[in-house]
């Protein structure tokens, strides 16, 4: 059984970056589909950004599109969100979450079983 746990998080400022990562135990991330979610308060959780583990083939939430990216490191068994140019509206606890289903539900969080426990990111104004 795979385990997540998010890092990188914090307090910046609107225009700044930060780079979240989340790291595995308990096996590899091969063959999965991984993926970035986040929730701000009084909100639903809402998607980000995914990626194929074997192929690195990726797509985003237009909200985040141009500004975030998603990437792997399968040496480390780590996966990152490089997130640039943030914005107020970034605020939110931010989840990584795995499937081994590689088509279904791909932006929905029913389409994932596998979650962390999140990271906080505040960004303010």
């Amino acid at each position: 059984q795979v385990q997540l746990v998010e890092s990188g998080g914090g307090l910046v400022q609107a225009g700044d970056s930060l780079r979240l990562a989340c790291a595995a135990s308990g096996r590899a991330f091969s063959g999965y589909r991984m993926g970035w979610f986040r929730q701000a308060p009084g909100k639903e959780r809402e998607f980000v950004a995914r990626v194929i583990w074997e192929t690195g083939r990726t797509f985003y939430a237009d909200s985040v599109k141009g500004r975030f990216t998603i990437s792997r490191d399968a040496a480390k068994n780590t996966m990152y969100l490089q997130m640039n140019n943030l914005k107020p509206e970034d605020t939110a606890i931010y989840y990584c979450a795995g499937s081994l289903e590689l088509l279904a539900l791909p932006t929905a969080p029913q389409g994932y079983d596998i979650w962390g426990l999140g990271t906080q990111v505040s960004v303010s104004s």
